[in-house]
């Protein structure tokens, strides 16, 4: 390679007056550039042909240390600035146009296309600190570029709703206690008194149970079981006033029965026990109290299937179509949607039971009676709930397999017996 390869153009390097150029044949000087300013570089690459140098080349060559990139323009040039000989003696440089006037490219070692030029090999101190120049318009379009999206993928199927309980067993366990249930209600009514005075116990045992595991209340076990049981059957061989006797004597004998310990936490653990007392056996004898009149059976009936119907219709409604929390705070499962499913069901199956269970009852009488079992059962289910979130557990026992324990499914008919029994007398009479 010579130097008129690099695209000097003629007589660039002749100083004399104009109409006296250089004698033909004549080698050219090279560039314009003051001697002691001259490099000794490597050969660089080709560029397109520069417009002429002016005569300040100097000047023109000061601008390097701005526009230079991050790596070594040259080969020879290294982070340190030391210079390499050529093996072959020096060369010059050839001058560099303007920042602003260089030809635009890909990189700055872009080179046009057909120009020739003597192969370069890289060295390994090139290699070593030579970095590739990036203009920022080029950074600037890469970062805006995104990857290429991949195959389109199968939305993933949403996530079907779930019961939240096993309802196999659910199921199997409800019809069991229901055949028992109605066994015993029309075939030896006594039998009856005695299933409900075990709810009872049992219920009992699972509330004070829970509230001495989570609480540290101890409320006297003993004298509420024989207290509940002795309510129950006194409801329903005395009636209301056996019923409000028995409760009395038992908040008595849980008032003695505590003193019997240290008094710390005595006040505390004798409200719980009068509190359980109230709750479970007490508002169980009202079911004792139904049984008694002439159509007994059928009045305990049409409770239990009233509640039990308004609790299948919220869950069904409220499963399928809920959306809209009835009380958040309480129980977040429960919804708006699932109470309007409680009030269709339990008004229709009043009208029916009314209608054709109950003597000289009324249809119109039943859509009532439904209105209220819903409200009732829906009320104590979230009594129960709060209860069960104070005490921060989610079943009060695991005696029946899908349920819960018993008082998981005495929820909503404690509380929903006394307003049943209440409406039958006012529909129809006590019987």
């Amino acid at each position: 390679m010579n130097d008129s390869s690099w695209g000097a153009p003629t007589g660039a390097g002749y100083w004399g007056p104009p109409d006296q150029g250089p004698s033909k044949g004549a080698s050219p000087a090279g560039p314009a550039y003051e001697q002691h300013a001259v490099e000794e570089t490597r050969p660089m690459p080709i560029v397109p042909e520069m417009p002429d140098v002016p005569a300040g080349g100097r000047d023109q060559d000061d601008d390097r240390g701005a526009a230079r990139p991050s790596g070594p323009l040259f080969r020879d040039e290294s982070p340190g600035g030391t210079q390499h000989e050529h093996p072959h003696g020096p060369r010059h440089e050839q001058p560099r146009a303007p920042q602003h006037e260089r030809p635009r490219g890909n990189s700055p070692y872009e080179q046009p296309r057909g120009a020739q030029h003597e192969p370069q090999h890289p060295t390994p101190h090139q290699t070593q600190h030579q970095t590739p120049y990036v203009t920022p318009h080029e950074a600037q379009h890469e970062s805006r570029q995104e990857p290429m999206p991949s195959a389109a993928q199968p939305a993933p199927a949403p996530p079907k709703k779930s019961a939240g309980r096993d309802l196999g067993a659910a199921i199997g366990v409800g019809v069991g206690l229901g055949a028992v249930i109605v066994a015993s209600l029309f075939i030896v009514k006594a039998v009856f008194i005695g299933v409900i005075a075990v709810a009872v116990v049992v219920g009992l045992w699972e509330l004070t149970s829970r509230l001495e595991e989570r609480k540290g209340i101890k409320a006297p076990l003993v004298p509420l079981a024989i207290g509940g049981a002795a309510m129950v059957v006194a409801g329903y061989v005395r009636g209301t006033e056996g019923a409000w006797v028995a409760m009395a004597l038992t908040a008595l004998a849980v008032l003695v029965w505590r003193m019997t310990e240290p008094p710390e936490g005595y006040l505390r653990d004798v409200t719980a026990g009068v509190f359980a007392a109230f709750y479970v056996p007490f508002l169980a004898t009202f079911v004792a109290l139904m049984l008694t009149a002439d159509d007994g059976p059928q009045r305990v009936l049409t409770f239990l299937l009233l509640t039990v119907v308004s609790d299948t219709g919220a869950y069904a409604i409220g499963w399928r179509f809920g959306k809209h929390k009835l009380a958040p705070r309480i129980s977040p499962g429960k919804t708006r949607e699932g109470l309007v499913g409680a009030v269709t069901f339990a008004m229709a199956a009043g009208a029916l039971c009314m209608q054709f269970l109950i003597d000289d009852g009324a249809w119109w009488q039943g859509l009532l009676l439904g209105l209220a079992v819903a409200a009732s059962a829906t009320l104590g289910d979230l009594g129960e709930s709060m209860i069960k979130r104070d005490l921060g557990i989610k079943d009060m026992g695991t005696l029946l397999p899908g349920h819960g324990g018993i008082m998981d499914r005495l929820d909503s008919l404690l509380p929903t017996a006394p307003v049943v029994w209440l409406l039958l007398v006012i529909f129809v009479g006590a019987g």
